[in-house]
């Protein structure tokens, strides 16, 4: 294999590439400590000067544009204008929201953001902080309105959510016949259903995408800070409660906290009887959603990880959502 020219699909950046980079573009002063805190969309690194601690986001080369980063970015800095509690990105010196970084595999983009004070709640949130976290998202929903945006990303339309996403995944279910008709039907049944929903506000507004408690630290004091907005975009502001309530399920809290999130919501405001009624569907395209994102990370990354189990496990969670009695689960 001598003089083998490879590719690459996948590169780490180093610890003191990071920091040095963020020492030159931003006015840090001494950065102390510099970690890879996490792998996953995106690689996170944890950073600390001798003031404060920062998150450093660096984008795969296959996962996000430039563009649809920026959107994102313009995004959460409207939010923090408007007093809503999220990690929201730090400029460059020269007024950037985010560095392009030239990698092996091809232009990658780092972004600095706030350190999320708090922690994510130690055995999930219990219902008081389902509840603020409710009350917080339809806030963030109500000021999203006025929100505009320079730069584009595809919205949760359930063309995205559900025809793009069966297309990832249904490939994968050639030899089980049954449950690939399975996933097509179900598919198929939640957009007929969504059809009856307007994009017209209030109900169509720009959406967090994957609001749950693993986003959302909350001090000792539950004061909350929200996070991880990597999957916004335009769509129905109950395609976010049903996000929560799909999280919520696959992580096993009791039917009272979901509850408590959904009633936080609306002391803020008030769903309409065709949302509520389409909270089903739209759990069902989170899901299928989901499902096609953690798909893709695991064809580059963990191709190990497709075996039978890992298709029927989905496969019966889908099955239960679609279910009458989905909300006991």
């Amino acid at each position: 294999m001598t003089g083998l020219t490879c590719s690459v699909t996948y590169s780490t950046i180093a610890q003191e590439a990071v920091a040095t980079a963020l020492f030159y573009h931003y006015n840090l002063g001494q950065i102390k400590n510099c970690q890879f805190w996490y792998h996953g969309l995106s690689d996170i690194y944890r950073l600390e000067t001798n003031h404060a601690r920062y998150i450093f986001r660096i984008s795969h080369h296959h996962w996000r544009s430039r563009t649809e980063i920026e959107f994102e970015l313009e995004f959460l800095t409207f939010l923090r204008q408007h007093h809503l509690p999220v990690a929201s990105p730090i400029p460059t010196n020269t007024g950037e929201l985010c560095l392009e970084i030239t990698a092996p595999e091809g232009s990658r983009y780092g972004t600095l953001f706030e350190y999320a004070e708090g922690s994510v709640p130690m055995g999930d949130v219990d219902c008081s902080q389902s509840h603020k976290l409710g009350e917080t998202l339809a806030k963030l929903h109500q000021a999203s309105h006025s929100f505009q945006p320079v730069s584009e990303r595809a919205s949760l339309t359930p063309q995205l959510t559900i025809d793009d996403s069966v297309a990832i995944i249904a490939p994968f279910l050639e030899k089980r016949w049954w449950d690939r008709q399975t996933l097509l039907a179900i598919a198929e049944t939640a957009k007929e259903k969504l059809a009856k929903l307007p994009k017209t506000p209030p109900f169509w507004t720009v959406c967090w995408g994957d609001p749950h408690s693993g986003n959302t630290h909350f001090t000792e004091n539950n004061q909350l800070t929200l996070f991880d907005f990597d999957q916004c975009g335009y769509g129905w502001r109950a395609f976010d409660l049903a996000k929560f309530r799909q999280v919520s399920m696959q992580a096993g809290c009791s039917h009272k906290v979901r509850e408590a999130f959904l009633q936080g919501y609306q002391t803020v405001a008030c769903l309409s009887q065709t949302e509520l009624d389409c909270l089903q569907p739209l759990t069902i395209a989170a899901l299928i959603w989901g499902w096609a994102i953690h798909l893709n990370r695991a064809i580059w990354f963990n191709y190990s990880r497709l075996d039978d189990h890992y298709f029927t496990r989905r496969l019966e969670h889908l099955k239960q959502l679609h279910s009458q009695c989905w909300q006991s689960f």
